[in-house]
């Protein structure tokens, strides 16, 4: 199904402008050039700036504040690759500033960021793609188009296994570097003194900028799982065991979070065993991860392949793709997948709506797992079941000067 990414013609290409440079924020910035031009980057560290910018070459302005990125009218879209904490107030700016937007995962810290979000797109009407790329890999669509069209007969349960959180000792606060802006790197976030281990890649081990494991493997694994239950959970029982240190790695060390959802499917999600998904019918059962799909139901494919009107998932007729990239039902790859719906208007495969409710399963096991005991969700209304004190977990404070309003 999956066609190599073909770039576009000189007079299709368009400005983009690339939001945190650092690790995967350059991988995207890079895959989107492949259909735009690098007109401009940004990020809070000056050396990361300075090599993408040396990169993408001398047409691309350097920014250390992204508003000022936002500002230029030559950036049709914009890709955000920061640490979590930022997702939310750069996909609401750059939408209210006419921007589509490729951002990565997990979208929102907080289940309340991403009602707020899912009202913004909608209000103003902007393509918004998440980085949670499964959703264009063949042996996930694969596996979530099997569990949907009964391959396994009823879907009873899924297990997940998404691996340990970092682990630490007790960091030493330090000056923050010269070539840093510490204070905009915190964000919203409270304002504390500056460790190494906080930024760049490590923050996903502080809470306060990211939910470990929890929301980083399982905004790609929990959002497939979703995918193919094709429901949303309605009871949460996360236990873990959290680190007793100060100034280090504070998310849990050991956990596990089991969901029943509105359609009695059940789901395991924990942090040892094999990294990947299982899925569970009374008729057979599926194995899926990034390399490989198996079980007998695939086996046997090869007998009872799909026909083009069994596939569920995704609107692939109504992409309007243009003729390069050879199918309608072909995803490129992400990126272009993206790129695609720019052009169209149309929904993207990794779309707002479907993307808050997926995270918001992740931050679900996150509350669980901290107030230690089983929790009651209504996902018509978004809250708790008669649980103030849970309720109140749904937002964080946040730093005046930085909030998503």
């Amino acid at each position: 199904m999956a066609q190599d990414a073909k770039p576009r013609s000189k007079s299709e290409r368009i400005g983009v402008g690339a939001i945190g440079l650092r690790y995967q924020g350059s991988v995207i910035a890079h895959k989107a050039q492949m259909y735009g031009d690098i007109v401009a980057v940004c990020d809070v560290d000056r050396h990361v700036r300075d090599q993408a910018k040396a990169a993408f070459g001398s047409r691309a302005q350097s920014f250390e504040d992204y508003r000022d990125l936002l500002a230029r009218k030559d950036v049709d879209v914009v890709t955000i690759g920061t640490p979590d904490h930022w997702h939310t107030k750069m996909v609401i700016d750059a939408c209210r500033a006419g921007k589509d937007v490729y951002c990565e995962k997990p979208l929102t810290l907080t289940i309340d960021e991403g009602k707020q979000l899912a009202r913004v797109v909608k209000e103003t009407g902007r393509v918004v793609q998440v980085g949670s790329w499964q959703r264009s890999d063949e042996r996930f669509r694969l596996a979530v188009e099997m569990v949907r069209t009964g391959r396994l007969g009823k879907l009873q349960k899924v297990e997940i296994v998404l691996g340990k959180n970092g682990t630490s000792g007790s960091f030493v606060p330090r000056t923050p570097p010269a070539h840093l802006n510490w204070d905009l790197w915190q964000g919203q976030t409270p304002n504390v003194p500056y460790i190494e281990e906080r930024s760049h890649y490590t923050f996903r081990w502080w809470y306060e900028y990211s939910g470990g494991q929890m929301t980083d493997w399982g905004a790609h694994h929990v959002d497939i799982a979703q995918w193919a239950i094709n429901s949303n959970p309605v009871e949460i029982d996360g236990t873990a065991k959290f680190p007793k240190i100060e100034n280090g790695y504070n998310v849990p060390i050991d956990f596990e979070v089991n969901y029943r959802y509105a359609n009695d499917v059940t789901m395991k999600v924990r942090d040892t065993g094999e990294n990947g998904i299982m899925f569970t019918g009374d008729a057979g059962r599926i194995f899926v991860n990034r390399g490989k799909i198996a079980g007998a139901p695939v086996e046997n494919l090869a007998k009872q392949p799909f026909k083009r009107q069994d596939w569920k998932i995704y609107d692939f007729d109504n992409l309007d793709r243009p003729a390069r990239s050879g199918k309608l039902d072909a995803i490129i790859n992400h990126m272009g997948n993206f790129f695609d719906c720019v052009q169209s208007k149309r929904k993207p495969i990794s779309d707002i709506d479907s993307q808050h409710r997926s995270v918001s399963t992740c931050h679900l096991a996150n509350i669980s797992m901290r107030l230690d005991r089983k929790l009651q969700w209504n996902p018509e209304t978004e809250l708790f079941v008669n649980d103030a004190q849970a309720d109140a977990m749904l937002k964080r404070e946040q730093r005046k000067g930085y909030e998503t309003a």
